[in-house]
């Protein structure tokens, strides 16, 4: 192994994770174009370690390419309205062939268990069936769509004991009413409607779009519903890509906590959006995840978590859990996803009016991401509130960072007599202040 601490660095960063999904159940929606783009093996062998993580998973295919496919060799042109399939009895024909064949393929795929790969001993068993009842889409503002259907009912508590025994669900784009009738649905209103019925703690399409952009071309991370719906308005985004998204916030609108557009043109996409911090797709949740707020006691771990490394290297002075603890009330934190990234302590010097703002502390892995700056202001904000006109910090290797926000350079006598008291000359920290 090349860089053996690394490694054990990024397990352990991915340990919140694999304790918080254990258990859970993502619903995991993609394209027939994944299928075309050859990425299926892959796939499998992704959703094949969640799986030996403990997560239940339920796989919902599309098969669009793989229909258009069967109608032309039936010299047959399919049409679409509104990029909805209206599905006559030959398209009817050819959706059934296409699920049958990628069910075939999908099975396969994770039947696979040679030596020394990812699913080696896996032993992972899907299992199929009429899940989905459907009924007729109908007719929408004059257009007949025949045999295209939408999902009415998932037969989720049959779904969940499959879950329980450790089996792996898989969904086809077809749904049948009760007169025995088969309707071609869509993968994304199979997945949607598979989520919200299961509870499902997440909602992943792997897209064959590429990542989302707003209007200038920035990278759309992580949006709220509300968000979203305003992206959506711009009428900027690619059919495609809006219909994800539009599936997407139909999804956390009714109650589905996390949905992921994740592009399969990366290797490992899936695990890189649900194993990192900011991870490759865009994620959607009916409200904003990251949260920016004072501490409480829960928080403690999490805080020393984060400041033990610093304090090692001598870049913090220590503390102790018991000092955290009795000085909690001083601490403000940012989170993202029930993580704790950064944090920051306000210690107050009232007859001064001033306030000494300490342990200013951000996860390495994502010190580019503007946390920092972001507890800075808030620590600001929150020392305007108390009445206090200046802010200062001690440091000893982080002076130019806080010389770039408009601390400047001090001296120990410039300090609220308190704190001049408790300077510690060893370590001849530089003393910074900034008027609010």
């Amino acid at each position: 192994m090349e860089n053996p601490e690394q490694f054990v660095q990024w397990l352990r960063s991915v340990a919140p994770y694999i304790h918080a999904f254990r258990g859970k159940t993502f619903v995991v929606g993609f394209p027939g174009e994944l299928v075309v783009a050859g990425v299926l093996p892959f796939l499998a062998e992704d959703l094949s370690l969640l799986h030996a993580l403990g997560i239940k998973i339920v796989i919902v295919h599309g098969s669009r390419p793989q229909v258009a496919e069967q109608l032309a060799l039936r010299n047959t042109e399919g049409r679409f309205h509104n990029g909805i399939r209206i599905t006559d009895t030959a398209a009817m024909e050819c959706s059934k062939e296409a699920a049958g064949e990628l069910r075939l393929d999908i099975e396969a795929a994770f039947s696979q268990g040679l030596p020394n790969t990812p699913m080696a001993h896996s032993e992972i068993r899907i299992i199929s069936g009429n899940f989905v009842t459907a009924r007729p889409l109908g007719i929408v503002n004059g257009v007949d769509y025949g045999l295209t259907g939408v999902t009415r009912k998932i037969a989720y508590e049959t779904i969940h004991r499959i879950l329980d025994t450790g089996n792996l669900v898989l969904l086809s784009p077809l749904g049948f009413s009760p007169t025995g009738e088969a309707f071609n649905v869509t993968m994304e209103d199979v997945a949607v409607a598979a989520a919200t019925s299961l509870n499902a703690d997440k909602l992943v399409f792997i897209t064959e779009t590429p990542l989302l952009r707003d209007k200038e071309g920035n990278e759309l991370r992580e949006l709220s519903s509300q968000q979203a719906r305003k992206e959506l308005a711009e009428n900027y985004l690619h059919e495609d890509a809006a219909y994800y998204l539009e599936h997407g916030i139909k999804a956390t609108n009714a109650g589905v906590p996390r949905v992921h557009l994740v592009p399969f043109d990366m290797d490992g996409s899936v695990l890189l959006e649900l194993f990192s911090h900011d991870g490759v797709g865009t994620m959607l949740t009916h409200e904003n995840l990251e949260s920016l707020r004072e501490a409480t006691i829960d928080d403690i771990g999490g805080i020393i978590e984060l400041i033990e490394p610093l304090e090692a290297d001598g870049t913090l002075v220590k503390r102790g859990r018991e000092l955290i603890e009795r000085e909690i009330n001083y601490f403000s934190v940012i989170e993202h996803d029930n993580v704790i990234f950064g944090c920051a302590a306000l210690y107050p010097f009232p007859s001064e009016q001033m306030a000494e703002m300490a342990c200013l502390t951000v996860n390495p892995d994502v010190q580019s991401q503007g946390d920092g700056e972001r507890i800075l202001k808030h620590m600001e904000k929150r020392a305007r509130r108390a009445g206090f006109s200046k802010i200062f910090v001690l440091t000893t290797r982080t002076a130019h960072w806080f010389l770039k926000r408009g601390f400047v350079n001090a001296t120990v006598d410039d300090l609220p007599k308190d704190r001049q008291r408790m300077y510690n000359w060893q370590r001849k920290s530089l003393v910074l202040i900034k008027h609010l």
